[in-house]
């Protein structure tokens, strides 16, 4: 008994010796066959995964290289579908004009028209601006009036007036008189347009004319005979003596004439608009 008791304790000696000398070998070797199949990526807790992982596919690999693109970034495909659907949102085509009722004469711009709109605007504009010029001589000459009319009554002594009074008064009145005309010539030569009538403060303007436009006409005339009486050492008589009232009523009519179309009137007329 004892002899197999030995026996046996001295078999299981050696095994257990064979265990301990084998085990290092076998963790090392168990060790590095690991360390040969996992990624160096991989973290260490993909070591533990479960024996179904076999079966799944694997996992596409991560690339850190972005596709080329030729210097601008793409945009994604979300994106590039949102005009289109925009596009989708906007309303059908806009209404032409033929839609609306205008016929293809009266959409088409007429250069003829235009052109004496333009001419009519410019002329009307070279109106305004020598009508106020000519209000100017105007009231000048009514001043001056007085100082080149001969005072005086009858049986007493006539006072002639002086020379320089008098031909200042008579230049006055031609300047007047040449600028009015000449004023008048852009309104009346101005391109009309047809089928349109004057209304309002226009239509007042075009009235006026018949009032200051013979008096104008008149009030020289009148003027002239007064300027040969006085030359001739003769008071003022006959037809010549309403020289003055013919003239005080031209510029009153003139003046309405302005005012109506001019209201509030702006002096600074030379600034170009």
């Amino acid at each position: 008994m004892r002899i197999r008791k030995r026996r046996v304790i001295g078999l299981q000696g050696i095994i257990l010796c064979c265990f301990v000398v084998s085990a290092p070998q076998l963790f090392v070797a168990q060790t590095a066959q690991r360390v040969a199949v996992t990624p160096p990526d991989v973290p260490a807790i993909a070591l533990a995964a479960s024996p179904d992982s076999a079966d799944l596919p694997s996992a596409p690999e991560p690339s850190d290289q972005l596709p080329q693109t030729g210097g601008t970034d793409q945009v994604p495909a979300a994106d590039q579908k949102k005009p289109n659907q925009q596009d989708q949102t906007k309303p059908a085509n806009a209404p032409s004009l033929g839609d609306l009722g205008f016929t293809p004469e009266q959409t088409q711009a007429n250069a003829q028209m235009q052109a004496m709109l333009n001419k009519r605007t410019h002329m009307l504009k070279v109106h305004q601006t020598l009508g106020l010029i000519t209000a100017i001589p105007m009231v000048a000459t009514l001043i001056t009036g007085p100082q080149a009319k001969a005072k005086g009554r009858n049986g007493q002594t006539i006072t002639e007036p002086t020379t320089a009074n008098l031909d200042f008064h008579v230049a006055l009145g031609g300047l007047t008189t040449g600028l009015y005309f000449t004023t008048a010539y852009y309104s009346i030569f101005a391109p009309k347009i047809p089928g349109v009538k004057p209304k309002g403060a226009i239509r007042l303007h075009r009235d006026l004319e018949w009032v200051h436009g013979p008096g104008m006409i008149l009030t020289p005339l009148l003027g002239i005979m007064a300027y040969k009486q006085e030359n001739a050492g003769e008071k003022v008589h006959g037809i010549a003596t309403y020289h003055g009232t013919a003239a005080y009523v031209t510029a009153a009519a003139y003046g309405a004439s302005i005012v109506s179309v001019s209201w509030p009137i702006h002096w600074k007329f030379w600034k170009k608009q």
